[in-house]
């Protein structure tokens, strides 16, 4: 995910700065002697260019932003949690560079100066960072990001008011030959996926024994099932049946008079409730596909109600 960042920050830059015409202008790699003999030594269609290098200084969790929500999804019966993303705010430190040598004529450093300023002006003009708005749809670029992620929105906060406390420390750190230059500061927070938890199997059963206490022949027993209906014959991408949607679903009695009568859900799912421990008839009518009859007892010795057409 900090690559595909990455990548966006400089394609903003290259599309929202006139003199940042080609990739090579716009690094990630820290400032040090290896990145000003770059610089030195950059040239674009034939001349010396201006550079700009955006480097990653800092991560921290956002815990602000931290959330408990958990995502459930079905996958062949078995149901998995997904928690939601953890955020992570990602500190960079941008800088200009310009390969001129000083003399009385030149002053690189203004333009350096200009260069920092475009900067912050096309930061500022691209927010909120949202992928699906850099890159042209369908593009290479867009379908790295997650498809979950393509259309959302990365906060992002240019030159924020507390700055870095240890800029000094910075550029001393960056070798002989490095002198303390002006920053910009840019905070961009992007969220980390965390892996499924399976939670286990599906309930399709479940049984109620009420009774009052002391009188234990006043038991009654009711059961609730659950099942899906299926269509083998439009299978899934990964070959699965798919699942059937507001398909019609009668629970009969085995002489086929209805008892209870309702629809599947978008995962194809219907449940049926209050139902006494004996035989019954399940039929399902869907649009196209025509009515499926199953014969079952409940509650069922595998547990298992479904139909597929």
């Amino acid at each position: 995910m900090i690559d595909l960042l990455d990548n966006l920050l400089r394609r903003i830059l290259v599309d929202g700065i006139a003199q940042i015409t080609d990739e090579s202008q716009v690094r990630f790699q820290p400032p040090d002697q290896d990145w000003r003999t770059y610089v030195n030594n950059l040239v674009v269609l034939g001349n010396p260019a201006n550079s700009i290098n955006v480097y990653l200084a800092d991560l921290r969790e956002n815990r602000k932003l931290r959330s408990n929500e958990r995502v459930r999804t079905v996958d062949h019966g078995i149901i998995s949690e997904q928690q939601a993303p953890v955020r992570i705010d990602l500190h960079y430190l941008i800088s200009a560079w310009s390969p001129a040598a000083v003399s009385p004529a030149i002053e690189p450093t203004l333009d350096e100066h200009a260069l920092l300023y475009q900067t912050i002006s096309a930061l500022v003009d691209a927010q909120p960072f949202i992928p699906s708005r850099v890159y042209a749809a369908g593009s290479a670029a867009l379908n790295a990001w997650p498809e979950e992620f393509r259309d959302v929105e990365l906060p992002g906060t240019v030159a924020p008011v507390e700055g870095l406390h240890k800029l000094a420390e910075f550029w001393s750190g960056m070798g002989q030959g490095s002198i303390w230059r002006p920053a910009l500061y840019l905070i961009v927070t992007v969220p980390v996926v965390l892996l499924p938890i399976p939670a286990g199997p599906i309930v399709t059963t479940r049984i109620a024994n009420f009774l009052i206490t002391g009188h234990p022949e006043s038991g009654e027993v009711w059961i609730d099932i659950g099942g899906r209906v299926r269509d083998s014959t439009h299978p899934l991408p990964d070959g699965s049946p798919a699942p059937v949607e507001n398909a019609w679903v009668e629970l009969l009695t085995p002489a086929g008079e209805r008892l209870q009568l309702t629809r599947t859900n978008e995962l194809g799912r219907f449940l049926f409730k209050d139902l006494r421990q004996q035989s019954y008839r399940i039929q399902v009518t869907a649009l196209n596909l025509g009515q499926l009859l199953r014969n079952i007892d409940v509650p069922s010795p595998t547990g298992e109600y479904d139909l597929e057409f």
